[in-house]
């Protein structure tokens, strides 16, 4: 199958292609985008791995859903296209860069900016049906995004894994933190942020130890 995703990744990740899970997903993806409204747009689906190729990864940040309202979603976790405004969460997460690093806060919620620098903005699930939260999870997407999360932790090393939310947290499981640096809290989701989402230093801690590898710190 011909999967239209970045060259390194590609290769990276070819052994899914074939398996029958992805197969399932790919035929229940082609169907829902042919008789309902999907988002991200179809050629945005693997757009974190797009912008991020496999050898540039130097942090991993982990959301759970694309957003599911009109123009938001563009294939990267937590961002939203220029000219959208910034959900909630995003909010959040620009506060929390105020507050640890003393940037000002972000006028565009637009993420590329980091994901061109070498941040996986990786949903476990790619897409979502319109205004139906969830609406694509448990169809494949976490089998194949979990296999992604996978060959990072074991072929390259002095990762920094932002996880946050118990959801987040789980893949910790197969992560050596040996080998990476692993961050974990609550989520920058209003129902969470005051209960250690603000005031965790996630921004600072992962370009202090990028650092301290010999690698360059991202610009947040």
């Amino acid at each position: 199958m011909d999967v239209k995703i970045e060259e390194s990744w590609k290769e990276q990740l070819k052994d899914e292609f074939g398996k029958d899970y992805f197969e399932k997903l790919t035929g229940f993806v082609r169907e829902e985008y042919h008789t309902k409204k999907i988002f991200p747009p179809a050629k945005l689906i693997f757009n974190a791995f797009d912008h991020t190729p496999f050898d540039k990864v130097k942090v991993v940040i982990l959301g759970q859903d694309p957003y599911h309202n009109d123009g938001q979603a563009h294939g990267l976790s937590f961002s939203v296209p220029d000219g959208i405004p910034a959900p909630p969460s995003l909010v959040n997460i620009f506060k929390e860069i105020n507050r640890d690093l003393g940037i000002p806060v972000a006028r565009s919620g637009n993420l590329t900016r980091w994901a061109d620098q070498g941040v996986l903005l990786l949903n476990a699930t790619l897409t979502v049906e319109a205004h139906k939260a969830g609406s694509h999870q448990k169809k494949g997407w976490e089998s194949f995004t979990d296999a992604a999360i996978h060959k990072l932790a074991e072929n390259r090393g002095n990762l920094v894994f932002i996880l946050w939310g118990s959801y987040a947290q789980k893949k910790a499981a197969f992560i050596d933190p040996s080998k990476h640096l692993i961050l974990r809290s609550v989520h920058p989701s209003p129902l969470s942020a005051h209960n250690g989402f603000f005031g965790n230093n996630h921004f600072s801690e992962a370009n202090k130890y990028l650092a301290s590898k010999g690698i360059a710190p991202i610009e947040w």
